[in-house]
């Protein structure tokens, strides 16, 4: 029996959200279900989430500031792939905070941006996929296509289940759950 890692848990706490928020408006894709949740996963965790660094060592928290970062050329990914993976991280960050941080967003008046340039980055990464021969380089154009109807079924999603109480923090909804969930969950190991 596949022992359950604390991400696999966390994985399949925010599928099953994912999967319900989809399915109640209409969105029948279990592909891209699955990687949304992905990227909640990845994004429950702020070192995750806050990945690209400014010279100083200072984290990169907008999608401006992403894009505008030089890669570091030592790395011992070629140029495309550098791209690939920078296109894939913002676009990935352009849907979890248009989608889970939506009033964050709107409020700071990136709301119409942050859904032009995930959508373009996700393009961006089908298109590489393409170049370099890639499989699954259709999700990222499904996701390019559709990013802001998948940004409103977050959006939605976050309504649902993780609605902060009146006057609190957007984000403390979100933290309150993920964490109640952590607690609840990891202490069955």
């Amino acid at each position: 029996m596949e022992k359950r890692t604390p991400d696999n848990k966390l994985r399949g706490f925010f599928g099953d959200i994912v999967r319900s928020s989809f399915w109640q408006l209409g969105i029948n894709d279990s592909t891209v279900a699955g990687y949304v949740a992905d990227v909640l996963t990845e994004f429950a965790r702020a070192d995750n989430l806050y990945k690209i660094r400014a010279r100083g060592g200072h984290k990169v928290d907008s999608v401006v500031g992403m894009l505008s970062q030089q890669p570091d050329p030592s790395g011992e990914e070629t140029d495309l792939l550098r791209e690939r993976s920078l296109r894939k991280y913002v676009g990935d960050y352009a849907l979890f905070m248009s989608g889970i941080f939506r009033s964050h967003v709107e409020g700071n008046g990136f709301l119409d941006y942050y859904i032009a340039e995930g959508s373009r980055s996700y393009w961006t990464v089908s298109e590489l996929d393409l170049s370099l021969y890639r499989t699954g380089y259709f999700l990222f154009q499904e996701l390019s296509k559709k990013f802001e109807y998948y940004s409103g079924a977050l959006d939605y999603a976050r309504k649902a289940y993780f609605a902060a109480q009146p006057g609190e923090d957007p984000f403390a909804g979100f933290l309150r759950q993920v964490e109640g969930w952590i607690k609840v969950n990891l202490t069955e190991n």
